[in-house]
């Protein structure tokens, strides 16, 4: 069964462009649960711009499920993430000037400072996945950075149009897959998917898990975030 992360954060920002209370993420992410999400997805971001500290502390007091903690290499929200001690962390790129995350990890550039990252979240008890691009020829670099997980990138997949493109960009995806699951790391994948382009992807056997957030809470402006939810696991039982 593939396990589907809720990500809430566009509540927040809907929340944010107020700076008022409402809508509350920690709400959102109650009724994703009882609508069958097996995980809440949450990116704290160095600049605040949705999820703020007190959203963290708590939907970790409050998420019964699994709490999954997209965060930037920084040594602030390390900290934080060790504080707080969610199930998962996602380690992602971070750039003020982006509008959401764009890329993955440059796993092989920051080494140095990813290796102790992971391991120091890992002893207190946290799975690490790092989101990255597709690409196979990186896996082994993450399996050495000591990460439990990648979750592979498919915004390019999301993005293409015509079917070559589309179906070039699956064989990255299977590609990149099959390489992380022969060096011990579990799958998974996020960015960009939708009502009608995740099927082939979690067609792909290694897939363990998804997170999505646009599509869905763009979805619960329409029928209500329950529905949303419910449709989104329908499709990925089917």
């Amino acid at each position: 069964m593939i396990r589907l992360g809720v990500n809430v954060d566009h509540v927040a920002t809907v929340r944010q462009a107020r700076r008022t209370v409402e809508p509350d993420p920690v709400a959102a992410a109650l009724l994703a649960e009882l609508a069958g999400a097996d995980q809440i997805t949450i990116h704290l971001r160095e600049d605040r711009r949705h999820i703020q500290d007190r959203d963290l502390q708590v939907l970790r007091q409050t998420v019964r499920t699994q709490l999954n903690l997209e965060m930037a290499l920084n040594e602030e929200i390390v900290r934080i993430a060790l504080e707080t001690g969610p199930e998962q962390c996602t380690l992602v790129p971070e750039k003020r000037e982006e509008v959401t995350t764009e890329g993955g990890l440059d796993v092989a550039g920051l080494q140095s400072k990813l290796t102790p990252a992971v391991t120091c979240l890992k002893q207190a008890g946290i799975r690490v996945s790092l989101f990255v691009d597709p690409e196979a020829e990186l896996m082994k670099a993450c399996a050495d950075s000591g990460a439990d997980a990648v979750e592979l990138h498919t915004g390019a997949y999301a993005n293409a149009r015509g079917e070559k493109a589309v179906e070039a960009e699956l064989d990255k995806l299977r590609k990149a897959s099959a390489a992380a699951a022969g060096v011990g790391l579990k799958v998974f994948a996020g960015h960009g998917l939708n009502y009608v382009n995740t099927p082939p992807v979690v067609a792909i056997p290694q897939v363990e898990e998804v997170n999505i957030g646009h599509s869905i809470i763009s979805r619960a402006v329409l029928v209500g975030l329950e529905r949303a939810v419910r449709e989104m696991k329908a499709l990925l039982e089917n």
